[in-house]
């Protein structure tokens, strides 16, 4: 009786009805629920198109990991565009149980979570040389100056790709000489930047 027409509000009573929508390849338009915890920002459609259009033949068969993986869009978005495999890490277990479900509900068998913070998780475990890596950390805790060096410990394939995602006031750390700025764009708060890694030069 209270419904108003062109309204969806059948799922007012249900708090976490945040969604993620994969944007191309095998699970387009699939849209999966996302933790709605505080912090918690899936890089936006916008940028996900404009990445995905920079990077979209590096795409297949990498293998590729999504280090702060939040909603896990740009790892699920790999997979989909036909990534060997993708590694989802993220300190919260709210987010890496329901990144094993959004996972199990696209059946997808290449995929591994871990829940662990993304530095002690890099300094920890046997690097396995990935071609694609995804950092997308929480804004203003001065993540990438950490984090960088220890992608250099044998997280990297020669010629890999590293996204980066920051807030637009935050200063870049100082990067290894090999990395090689490719793009760079802004958008609204935040910029991004995709580097290649040369190390033989």
């Amino acid at each position: 009786m209270n419904k108003k027409p062109g309204k969806t509000t059948t799922k007012t009573s249900q708090k976490s009805t945040a969604k993620l929508r994969i944007i191309a390849g095998e699970w387009r338009s699939r849209q999966l629920p996302i933790p709605d915890i505080e912090g918690l920002r899936p890089t936006p459609d916008r940028v996900r198109e404009t990445l995905f259009n920079w990077i979209n033949h590096f795409v297949p068969g990498a293998q590729c990991a999504d280090l702060f993986c939040g909603s896990g869009a740009l790892g699920l978005e790999a997979l989909s565009r036909g990534a060997k495999s993708a590694l989802f890490v993220d300190n919260s277990k709210v987010v890496t149980r329901q990144m094993q479900i959004n996972l199990d509900t696209l059946k997808a068998q290449n995929a591994t979570v871990i829940q662990q913070n993304t530095k002690d998780f890099l300094m920890a475990a046997t690097p396995i040389p990935m071609d694609l890596i995804f950092l997308d950390p929480p804004f203003r805790k001065d993540w990438m100056s950490q984090i960088v060096p220890l992608l250099d410990r044998g997280w990297l394939a020669d010629h890999a790709m590293v996204y980066i995602e920051m807030e637009k006031e935050a200063m870049l750390p100082s990067l290894p000489e090999h990395w090689t700025l490719l793009k760079e764009k802004a958008a609204g708060q935040l910029v991004y930047r995709l580097f290649e890694i040369n190390k033989h030069h």
